[in-house]
């Protein structure tokens, strides 16, 4: 039986994150804080007559990329560095409002000029394409709004303003045209702020089946039905590798499938993500340190997961969506997993338990046979899958806390992942699914081992969830040295980044099924 901490907290996401947003070629009227971008070399923007070079250098200002400096009066005026080249891409401008936005932490209506920008042809010279009007407001609304994103719902006073109002400056030509990137804007930091909301919430206050509940009350507002499968029906499913993980748990395990369905759709994409809404390692316990306390974050798989899908009406996409959600905790207890107990997952492979931290790669197991069965759109399997999990501590070894790694077995799926990648700038990098290491995978009881050797963990990982993909075109995203950040960098604030969220939202809006193999 669960523990009531809070019986009064609501875990679903208020979605009140969005602030208004105002488009004219006219000064704002009345913002509190207005961005002015200043090159480290040239000449200074008009809006600093009065002021030179030596007067920023003795403020401490140079002009470097994301330095911000505040000059008092009514409106403020934020200086924000963009180094000697200035604004080049719409990454660049997303992090330039964003460094603005959070140096004007105590204003709730804030305005950035962009005509100048839009007057550029960027860094490639005269022949270079304009900037997008669209693609630029799209960034600046970003960059403003998950800059400003603070998880205090469990707190009793919060602190922070609330971003009211961005208003944006463009030229009368370009006014029309950021409309959609408006609107494309708002969509996507939405999805990323409840994908940071059900992150940020403590395991106690989001159990797998408290997720459950969340979705579906929200799944409804964005045109999406929802089926949940308790223990029951899990065991009746015989997925072996999610009721193995839960085996520890006093909470049930959930699984829950999210369904996309437009009008006669263009294709059919699965999306698998891991949801361990707390993981201790099971009998494999983590050492008590600071990553061990991060483990809330184990479920952002199926955070991104979900967030991305309540974009899909919006942006339009074309293409039916499943997605299927992988829900427990990992815990030891009398019950739980052993070392060497072997697990069937779906569809009857049978894998050996090595190490009981290694959990993330049997729920999703089921969860990859489950979307290979689904013929629910035009009575064929998906045209693609797509899973993403906090997998290996390896990923974070290898690339840090800004790159996720990425391995397919599709050159199409990895070439569309990395367009969507750039798109939002959540950076990730593509290993190889080399086949020389599947026999570090083999186990003298069972099919399989949940784990190799010590060395390529993210490779071995990919090996092992490739092996119940069943020929489908499929991508695996490891986000486990992506999926917080420990302090505000940017557009990325303290605690769960989302990463993913819009990320996937991209990548269905865009996607295009690869040619049958």
């Amino acid at each position: 039986m669960s523990v009531v901490i809070d019986p009064a907290f609501d875990p679903v996401p208020s979605l009140e994150h969005a602030p208004r947003v105002s488009v004219s070629a006219e000064v704002p009227a009345d913002p509190q804080a207005v961005a002015v971008f200043v090159a480290s070399e040239g000449a200074l923007p008009a809006e600093l007559d009065g002021l030179d070079r030596d007067a920023l250098a003795a403020a401490g200002f140079s002009g470097a990329k994301h330095q911000t400096l505040i000059l008092p009066g009514a409106p403020l005026r934020v200086l924000v560095g963009t180094g000697a080249s200035g604004i080049e891409n719409d990454a660049q401008l997303r992090d330039a409002v964003a460094a603005f936005t959070r140096a004007a932490k105590e204003s709730g209506r804030i305005a950035v000029d962009l005509t100048g920008l839009l007057l550029d042809t960027g860094a490639e010279g005269e022949d270079a394409d304009p900037w997008d009007a669209g693609v630029a407001a799209q960034a600046a609304i970003e960059g403003a709004a998950l800059a400003r994103y603070r998880y205090d719902a469990l707190k009793s006073d919060p602190k922070t303003v609330a971003l009211e109002e961005l208003s944006l400056r463009l030229g009368e030509e370009h006014v029309a045209a950021a409309e959609s990137g408006i609107e494309r804007g708002l969509v996507l930091a939405r999805t990323a702020a409840i994908a940071r909301d059900v992150a940020n919430t403590p395991p106690r206050h989001l159990s797998a089946e408290k997720f459950a509940d969340v979705i579906e009350a929200l799944a409804p507002g964005f045109g999406l039905e929802t089926e949940v499968f308790d223990r029951q029906a899990l065991m009746e499913l015989g997925a072996g590798g999610l009721l193995g993980v839960n085996a520890g748990s006093v909470e049930e395990p959930r699984m829950i499938k999210i369904s996309y369905r437009p009008a006669d759709p263009e294709g059919h994409l699965a999306l698998i993500g891991k949801g361990i809404m707390y993981d201790s390692g099971g009998i494999s316990l983590k050492p008590s340190n600071a990553m061990h306390a991060a483990m809330k974050f184990d479920m952002m798989g199926a955070a991104a997961v979900f967030a991305s899908m309540t974009a899909l009406r919006d942006l339009g996409v074309g293409t039916a969506v499943t997605g299927w959600l992988m829900c427990t905790d990992n815990m030891p207890s009398g019950s739980a997993t052993k070392l060497g107990d072997v697990l069937t997952i779906r569809g009857g492979k049978t894998v050996e338990v090595k190490n009981t931290d290694a959990e993330g790669r049997l729920v999703m197991a089921d969860g990859l046979v489950l979307a290979t069965e689904d013929a629910s759109v035009s009575g064929r399997r998906p045209d693609a899958i797509v899973d993403i999990a906090t997998l290996t501590g390896a990923a974070m070894m290898a690339l840090g806390t800004r790159t996720a790694a990425v391995l397919a077995n599709d050159d199409s799926i990895a070439e569309q992942l990395q367009a969507a990648a750039d798109a939002t700038d959540e950076n990730i990098w593509r290993f190889p699914l080399d086949h020389r290491y599947r026999d570090q995978l083999k186990s003298n009881v069972a099919d399989l081992s949940n784990i190799g050797g010590q060395y390529a963990g993210v490779i071995l990982a990919g090996l092992f969830l490739n092996e119940f993909v069943d020929g489908v075109p499929w991508g695996h995203l490891d986000i486990a040295g992506t999926m917080q950040s420990e302090s505000d960098d940017l557009w990325r604030s303290t605690g769960s980044t989302g990463f993913g969220a819009r990320l996937l939202a991209e990548f269905a809006a865009a996607f295009e099924a690869p040619e049958a193999r």
